[in-house]
C-alpha cells in the first residue's frame, strides 16, 4: 500500500500510545503508522495550560505534520482521539483523506457529563492515577475481556496509572467544553469508517449509528466480544477492518 496516506492514530484517555502497540505491529509493514502521545500524556514533556481543549491536542497533530511535511493524513482516533480527530477536521478538513472514529461520539456532554469531567479533574489531582485507573478499567474493558484476557487489564491499568495528575486534569476539562461537532461530519466529504464494541457502555451502539449516518458512504463496524476498548480487547478483528479500510479507499 505504497501510495496511502500516513495513518495517524490518536489514543484515548486517560491513556498514551502505548495503547496503540498491537496496530503498530500489525499495520506497520504496509503503511506507515504514526502513534505519539499527545500533549503531557505518556512521555510528553510539554505542559499543558490549566485546560486543555479538543482544538489544542489537534492542532499539536497539525504541527506536527507540519513539521514532517505530510500534507494529507487518515486519521484515527479512538474516544477522546475521535474528539480530537473531529476537532481537526473542523479546522482542517482539506488535510484529511479519509477518518476512522472508533468507540467515540460527536456530541458535546450533557451537564452530568461536565459534573463527571470536573470530578475526574479534581480526583486525579487529590487521590491520584492509581485510583483512578482502578476505578475506570471495569469500564473501559468488557467482562469477557477481563475474565478471560487479564493482561489487557493489567496493561490498562498501567497505562492509566503512569499519567500525570495534571495533564489528566486539565485534558478532563478540555473534554468538558468540547461542542456538539455532528455538523462537522455531515460536512466531510472524504471515506469514513466507525468502529464500536459491541459491550462498550460508555459509547453504546446508537451514539456509532449517528455518525455513521451522518457521513454518507460511511462503514459502521461492530466488533463483537469488545467494549470500549476495541483495538486492545479484539485486535485482530480492529487491525482488520482497518487495513480494509484502506485497501478500499487508497489501494494496496
Amino acid at each position: 500500500m505504497q501510495h496511502a496516506p500516513p495513518l495517524v492514530l490518536i489514543h484515548g484517555f486517560p491513556l498514551d500510545a502505548g495503547m496503540w502497540a498491537p496496530q503498530v505491529t500489525a499495520l506497520s509493514p504496509t503503511l506507515e503508522v504514526i502513534a505519539e502521545d499527545l500533549r503531557g500524556f505518556g512521555a510528553d514533556a510539554r505542559e499543558l495550560p490549566a485546560i486543555m481543549p479538543m482544538r489544542s491536542h489537534a492542532a499539536d497533530i497539525k504541527e506536527m505534520l507540519d513539521a514532517r511535511g505530510i500534507e494529507r493524513v487518515v486519521l484515527c482516533g479512538l474516544s477522546m482521539g475521535g474528539y480530537i480527530a473531529m476537532a481537526f477536521a473542523e479546522r482542517w478538513p482539506e488535510r484529511l483523506a479519509g477518518i476512522i472514529l472508533c468507540n467515540t461520539r460527536s456530541n458535546a456532554d450533557d451537564e452530568d457529563g461536565v459534573a463527571a469531567r470536573h470530578a475526574m479533574a479534581q480526583n486525579a489531582r487529590e487521590k491520584g492515577m492509581e485510583v483512578i485507573a482502578r476505578g475506570m478499567v471495569p469500564n473501559l474493558l468488557s467482562e469477557a475481556t477481563r475474565t478471560e484476557r487479564p493482561a489487557v487489564a493489567e496493561l490498562v491499568t498501567r497505562i492509566i496509572a503512569r499519567q500525570k495528575p495534571e495533564t489528566v486534569a486539565a485534558t478532563a476539562l478540555g473534554m468538558a467544553q468540547r461542542p456538539d461537532r455532528l455538523p462537522v461530519l455531515q460536512r466531510l466529504k472524504v471515506p469514513a469508517l466507525i468502529i464500536t464494541g459491541e459491550h462498550d457502555t460508555l459509547m453504546p451502539l446508537p451514539t456509532s449509528q449517528v455518525m455513521a449516518d451522518a457521513m454518507p458512504g460511511a462503514r459502521l463496524a461492530v466488533l463483537p466480544g469488545a467494549g470500549h476498548l476495541t483495538n486492545l480487547e479484539v485486535p485482530e478483528l480492529f487491525n482488520r477492518s482497518v487495513q480494509l479500510f484502506m485497501e478500499e479507499h487508497f489501494g494496496r
